[in-house]
């Protein structure tokens, strides 16, 4: 199953949905992977500078680890394709015009967007409302 692609029906479609609890960004020693696989990370990316972890905010504090602020996590329901062209320049517009930052993760089926703790619930309205308008 591939996705969708077409800008305006997966615009229509995103159904966002938030998520419970709060996430962490982290990063630690990529040489130390397998120690950090047992925190059960939801995403983790490697670059030069260190392993980024995402992961439940309790389980970066009982590790001790350095992590950035609580992040809410709303995930698009709608099973977009990693070659849809748009779909993230949207929501990110829609997020912007609120004053919302938002960490995209594009994973095979859905996207996820991370915002911070406090602009969570302004943060689905505006995106509800993106849908509602390209519906």
């Amino acid at each position: 199953m591939s996705g969708l692609t077409d800008l305006s029906v997966l615009l229509a479609s995103l159904e966002p949905v938030l998520l419970e609890g709060e996430f962490v960004y982290a990063t630690v020693p990529p040489e130390r992977l397998q120690e950090y696989l047992d925190l059960k990370p939801i995403g983790l990316f490697f670059e030069k500078e260190g392993l980024t972890l995402i992961l439940p905010k309790e389980t970066a504090e009982k590790a001790d680890l350095v992590a950035s602020a609580p992040l809410r996590c709303i995930t698009m329901m709608v099973h977009s394709s990693l070659e849809a062209v748009g779909m993230t320049a949207a929501m990110a517009a829609a997020l912007t015009k609120e004053g919302i930052s938002a960490n995209v993760v594009a994973a095979y089926y859905h996207d996820h967007i991370f915002v911070p703790a406090a602009d969570a619930e302004r943060a689905v309205f505006a995106l509800r409302a993106l849908s509602t308008a390209a519906g």
